[in-house]
């Protein structure tokens, strides 16, 4: 009976820690999919990321939420840095952290 008991808490304790996402922090490049990263969407305009030249739809943060996207700075303009924290299921990453990295304002030349 000990030993019944003890391979079924074993074998709860595994299958708990492999049902957990592993989420960890990446430096990626952010924009709207459909109008920089050419990907099909039936739903327009949505917030992508790219890393390692791969890109991937975002959930858990939209478009809207970091501007107005269509303005000269923003994401259906322009792509931006980010540093995001989430997990990848499937084709899609699932953003728990989504942080636009602030742009470096050039120098005027004299």
């Amino acid at each position: 009976m000990r030993k019944l008991l003890l391979i079924t808490t074993i074998l709860l304790v595994s299958i708990t820690v492999n049902a957990q996402k592993k989420v960890k922090t990446y430096k990626a490049l952010t924009a709207c999919g459909s109008c920089q990263f050419d990907m099909s969407s039936p739903n327009g305009c949505s917030l992508a990321i790219q890393i390692a030249g791969k890109t991937y739809w975002v959930d858990g943060s939209s478009i809207s939420d970091h501007g107005n996207e269509h303005a000269n700075n923003g994401l259906c303009k322009t792509i931006r840095k980010v540093k995001v924290q989430g997990y990848f299921e499937k084709d899609r990453f699932k953003a728990t952290s989504f942080e636009l990295i602030p742009e470096k304002k050039k120098k005027k030349q004299q």
